[in-house]
């Protein structure tokens, strides 16, 4: 009996069929087809010229380019609001006039912005402008005003404000507030020259104005002339207003308040209505008057130098009456000279020998 179980499985095992390659059945579709045109796509392709590839480039970059024209110009862009901020002497009105007409065409999307601060900065009072965009339709500008720092009294008789770079911003008003004093000797060439002279001359100016207010001179000027800022001159306020004072270009408080004493001492005396300048030099001062319509000096002689330099050193360290009395013995050394330079003697003295006493400023 087992050994018929043991010949039977022997025989399943022989009667079971070889294996080999199976074939199966073909898919139904059209993957083929699909197959065969990719193909063909793909062979077309490869024998179109390299030159008609760079054109169909440049077709669809320039197809690009003028979508977004469109684009950019379409009204979605076009300015609709213009915010102006920082103006207080500005008008707003005036720069988002000029924003408007400037991005007329461009709209915003397209607008220059760079272009459009460097054009904004060259208005009267505009230091620096920023712009900005306010997508889609907006636009921002950020001002930086010019900040006036003193009036010129120009050759022409107008009364201008000027900043700290010497820029004219307008005329001045009656309902501006005064400055300390006005300045003379501005330069109107409008070169790049002419502004940095203009800018040290408001430089000085500041420094003046400081240094004066701190000494409480500042009311009794009325113009500082600047022509030559190493050669400054003040013309004095009120009853004075006649009388120029020539400081040089260093120590211009202490100078201008040793000439205003000497001026108090002198008006005290006869000659004092004839002032016309003093000017300060090294270790004296100059006091020059007036006769009808001529100009003339006080002589320079050693003596006459002594005298006047008494008189000033007399009125700032000594007492108000020893002060009077070097101011009257100053006097009268003067008029003694006087009389004697003009007898006929000494005349005809200085006539022969050539050298006049009295030099014209």
């Amino acid at each position: 009996m087992r050994e018929q179980v043991i010949a039977s499985r022997g025989s399943r095992r022989a009667a079971a069929p070889a294996r080999g390659p199976v074939q199966r059945p073909a898919r139904r579709g059209n993957s083929g087809a699909r197959a065969a045109r990719t193909f063909s796509l793909r062979s077309l392709f490869g024998y179109v010229p390299s030159a008609l590839k760079v054109i169909l480039g440049i077709l669809v970059v320039i197809a690009l380019i003028v979508g977004y024209r469109v684009a950019a110009s379409a009204s979605l862009f076009q300015v609709r609001s213009i915010d102006v901020v920082g103006t207080s002497r500005t008008s707003a009105e005036e720069i988002e006039g000029f924003m408007r007409r400037a991005v007329a065409r461009t709209g915003v999307w397209r607008a220059d912005l760079s272009a459009l601060s460097v054009e904004l900065g060259r208005l009267p009072g505009v230091r620096r402008a920023v712009v900005s965009r306010v997508l889609p339709d907006g636009l921002r500008v950020r001002i930086t005003e010019r900040v006036p720092v003193a009036v010129v009294h120009t050759a022409g008789g107008h009364f201008v404000w000027v900043d700290d770079e010497g820029v004219t911003l307008g005329e001045m008003k009656p309902s501006d507030q005064m400055p300390a004093f006005f300045v003379r000797g501005w330069s109107e060439e409008g070169t790049e020259d002419a502004r940095k002279d203009n800018t040290e001359r408001v430089r000085k100016y500041l420094e003046v104005v400081k240094e004066w207010a701190a000494m409480g001179l500042s009311e009794r000027v009325s113009e500082v002339n600047l022509i030559d800022v190493r050669d400054v001159r003040a013309q004095l306020a009120g009853n004075d207003s006649q009388i120029e004072v020539r400081l040089g270009g260093q120590d211009l408080g202490p100078r201008l308040k040793l000439a205003l004493d000497t001026l108090d001492q002198y008006k005290q005396t006869p000659r004092g209505s004839s002032i016309t300048y003093l000017e300060l030099q090294t270790g004296r001062i100059v006091v020059g008057t007036s006769s009808g319509s001529k100009l003339s000096n006080t002589t320079e002689t050693d003596a006459e130098t002594n005298s006047s330099t008494a008189a000033s050193t007399a009125s700032s360290n000594q007492k108000p009456a020893a002060a009077a009395q070097a101011n009257r013995d100053a006097v009268q050394t003067d008029q003694v000279r006087n009389s004697v330079r003009n007898s006929p003697r000494t005349m005809a003295a200085r006539e022969s020998a050539n050298t006049p006493r009295l030099r014209l400023r």
